[in-house]
């Protein structure tokens, strides 16, 4: 399977949300449906794939499969298409946003296990905690960082 990585664009949106959506029923097995619901349309709403900076990893036929999302030193988001889940894409993306956009720190919600581990394995240490996310929702998250 060859894979590249690109910018995202304005087309890229709608898909950009398919694979949000998907990727979050498939790993954030905390989360209710109402939950899923409330953060699409935030995303929606505040159209965050139209201004924040991602980057695709995309099939030759140029199908986004999954993305990253980073500001500053921070890595924002990280989704995976789940077709496409555990064949080196996250890592991908993720050294991607490592070497090439300093990301240096990452806040990854406790809950969700498989990504604790994912991160952990990539060289991020827990620094601190917080009881709820950055809406306010009572989701924990970790603040971790590169060792």
């Amino acid at each position: 399977m060859s894979i590249k990585l690109r910018r995202s664009t304005s087309a890229d949106v709608a898909r950009l949300m398919e694979v949000w959506e998907a990727s979050v029923k498939a790993t954030h097995d905390f989360l209710a449906k109402e939950d899923i619901q409330f953060f699409k349309s935030a995303i929606a709403e505040h159209k965050v794939f139209g201004q924040a900076d991602i980057t695709c990893a995309v099939t030759t036929d140029d199908v986004v499969i999954g993305f990253v999302g980073v500001a500053g030193d921070s890595l924002e988001m990280l989704f995976i298409d789940p077709e496409y889940r555990g064949v080196g894409i996250g890592k991908m993306l993720t050294l991607y946003a490592i070497h090439d956009c300093a990301v240096r720190k990452v806040d990854v919600n406790e809950q969700n296990l498989q990504a604790v581990g994912f991160y952990e394995r990539m060289g991020f240490v827990t620094k601190s905690r917080s009881d709820v996310d950055g809406m306010g929702k009572p989701f924990p998250l970790l603040q971790m960082e590169l060792r």
